[in-house]
């Protein structure tokens, strides 16, 4: 299980998450993508309408149904498939509140379709609030995307302090997998000293390649698709195809 968070927001987890899981299933692993953000960007992403959902994994956290009830397949050949979200998630983080063991409550729902799954991606909102304690807790590494920019890079110190907190607290075996530099720019030197910076700062590892801005991964989500449907042959496509072979190879 693998949780994709930074508390920045337009960092390009959704994208990611869409992305790297469709890249993965791509190459015959069994993946589930879980969005964990209100707004339901991913859930959109992929081709689905969130407004027009029965049920979502709010559902699941206030127990009305289970996991295996709420995944919708995304695809035909091969298994890539999805727990959606839509904006009554944000009255599932007000329940959670009260609840004992809450940021639990997401790894207990899917502990039954582990068997089911090479990769769980789990998609964390752009919050350090209890959604994305449970991604964390429920995860066996984080990925941190990350736009090679100055605040993007100021709020990495921000979550490597809050996972140590999950470690302490939640999740002793959670470790770090490393950060992926999206939107980049390698033609400035401000994205390069940023990147370069990671490793020197935190101790990040940075998996290669980085992620060049292009208009494709704006195109993308309008049409329901990820950028290896929408365009192939892209170098969005081959820089996601590369990362998810590493991930593959760990």
């Amino acid at each position: 299980m693998i949780a994709v968070a930074n508390q920045k927001g337009g960092v390009a987890k959704t994208t990611t998450v869409h992305n790297l899981g469709y890249a993965l299933a791509k190459s015959d692993a069994k993946v589930l993508l879980v969005d964990l953000d209100p707004q339901g960007c991913l859930t959109f992403s992929v081709g689905i309408d969130p407004d027009k959902l029965e049920q979502t994994i709010h559902d699941v956290f206030v127990r009305r149904a289970k996991a295996a009830d709420v995944k919708v397949a995304l695809a035909t050949n091969m298994v890539l498939d999805i727990l959606p979200a839509n904006i009554d998630l944000a009255g599932s983080e007000v329940y959670l509140l009260t609840r004992t063991g809450r940021e639990h409550v997401l790894s207990r729902a899917l502990k039954p379709l582990s068997g089911e799954y090479d990769f769980v991606l789990i998609d964390c909102p752009p919050s350090l609030g209890v959604l994305t304690i449970n991604g964390l807790s429920a995860a066996d590494e984080v990925l941190v995307p990350l736009q090679c920019e100055t605040l993007s890079h100021r709020g990495v110190g921000q979550l490597l302090d809050i996972l140590e907190d999950v470690k302490t607290f939640a999740n002793p075996t959670l470790r770090v997998r490393g950060a992926i530099a999206t939107m980049y720019d390698g033609r400035t030197r401000h994205a390069r000293q940023v990147l370069s910076d990671l490793t020197d700062r935190y101790g990040l590892e940075v998996i290669d390649p980085p992620v060049n801005k292009s208009v494709r991964f704006a195109e993308s989500p309008s049409r329901g698709m990820s950028i290896f449907q929408h365009a192939p042959s892209s170098p969005g496509a081959k820089a996601y195809s590369a990362i998810a072979e590493q991930i593959m190879k760990r």
